[in-house]
């Protein structure tokens, strides 16, 4: 049997119906009652393990099942606040779980438990790929990235995100099935395990440019940056964005208040690049108080060289449908069932309601079934990288016929 994707939304008020009917959508095109694996997206708004008991009251106990709460999950067939389900069978592509907690304390402790029971080999199977989920509110993602991919082998690629709660910033949730049981997780990481016939593809894309000169990270406590070049780092930030927001925004970024909305928007509209050649790895800043620090969801080690970024909303539909397109041409000749896509919620604030458009851009171009969510990081590492944690991109993962 070729590999087949089936994907579904579930919207109502109540979270068991919602799973219920995200899963039914979605295993409407696979063959007979045949589920080999799940990956469930929820919005916060919704009891957990309510919409995990929809979910298996339609695909049933035995699937592998994989997810997390999310901000606006999506399939190919638009942009929802409910549940989004993607459902697969075949006999060609095998899915394994696993879940490590304590992710905030002990990263490598928590990939160890989250591996443990994977394959190490899957005969007939020479291809792996990896889907990384976890706490969005750990500060762990490019640790979490480069021991996963460490421990499960240079030639797996990882795909994933950093789970979400509906920008509340309170509490970020993963799922996972554990001995015949779904497991709802707080510090927690999900890994699926992608055993195939043929090569899973990643593909990661921005839609940023450069805006200012280099500046360099002169003090900084792990995730929070106190001074760009000597000076208070939110300071440096305003001077290089003042101008610009200005002109597309009729406001002056020193008159907005911390807490405010536009001023969020506009941060995620003009963020930090790291500069690594071929390409620009994404940051987000925000601020909490008036202290002039920059924070950051992963570590940013002084002596760091930033430059503050720029992307339009146009430019982010493009990224969007440019993603999909790499990841096209990386598959080649080689057929894909489908794919799913892990996009972050900065891109959903730069946005607004054109999210929609950039998601009907992805499935213009891919033609096929998918299924994603808006999160707080995104992971992509192909074989042999040493950096998989990103920002404000669009990281694909397609899974082969």
């Amino acid at each position: 049997m070729e590999t087949v994707l089936g994907t579904g939304i579930g919207t109502t008020d109540d979270g068991e119906r919602a799973g219920e009917l995200a899963a039914a959508h979605a295993t409407e095109e696979l063959p007979g009652e045949r589920v080999d694996f799940c990956q469930v997206f929820v919005s916060s708004r919704y009891d957990y393990d309510d919409v995990l008991a929809g979910v298996r009251s339609v695909v049933g106990s035995d699937p592998s099942l994989l997810g997390c709460s999310a901000i606006e999950p999506f399939t190919e067939d638009g942009v929802s606040e409910g549940v989004a389900v993607s459902a697969l069978a075949s006999d060609s592509v095998s899915v394994f779980t696993g879940l490590g907690t304590g992710v905030g304390e002990n990263v490598a402790g928590a990939i160890r438990d989250a591996i443990r029971d994977l394959p190490e080999e899957v005969p007939g199977y020479p291809y792996a790929a990896a889907i990384s989920l976890h706490d969005g509110l750990a500060g762990a993602g490019e640790e979490l990235a480069l021991v996963t991919q460490q421990k499960l082998g240079p030639e797996v690629a990882v795909a994933g995100g950093s789970a979400a709660d509906d920008h509340r910033m309170e509490a970020t949730h993963v799922f996972c099935d554990v001995d015949g049981e779904d497991v709802v997780a707080t510090d927690g990481v999900a890994i699926g395990l992608i055993a195939a016939e043929e090569r899973p593809v990643v593909a990661v894309g921005h839609g940023h440019e450069p805006l200012s000169e280099p500046v360099a990270v002169t003090d900084a406590d792990g995730a929070e940056v106190h001074e760009l070049d000597g000076e208070p780092a939110f300071e440096v930030w305003k001077d290089a964005v003042r101008s610009r927001v200005r002109e597309a925004f009729d406001v002056e970024i020193d008159d907005l208040a911390l807490d405010s909305q536009l001023l969020q928007r506009i941060m995620c509209e003009f963020e930090f690049g790291i500069d690594q050649g071929e390409r620009y790895k994404m940051r987000w800043p925000w601020v909490e108080d008036d202290s002039g620090t920059l924070h950051f969801s992963v570590d940013v080690p002084e002596g760091t060289v930033l430059r503050v970024m720029h992307g339009t909303p146009d430019a982010q539909v493009d990224s969007a449908r440019e993603t999909i397109r790499r990841a096209a041409d990386r598959a080649g000749d080689v057929p894909m069932a489908g794919a799913f896509v892990y996009d972050c919620a900065c891109r959903g604030i730069v946005l607004g309601e054109e999210f929609a458009t950039a998601v009907e851009g992805m499935s213009d171009e891919l033609g096929l079934p998918f299924a994603g969510f808006e999160t707080y990081g995104e992971v992509c590492m192909g074989p042999g990288e040493f950096s998989g944690f990103h920002n404000t991109t669009t990281v694909v993962l397609l899974v082969p016929a």
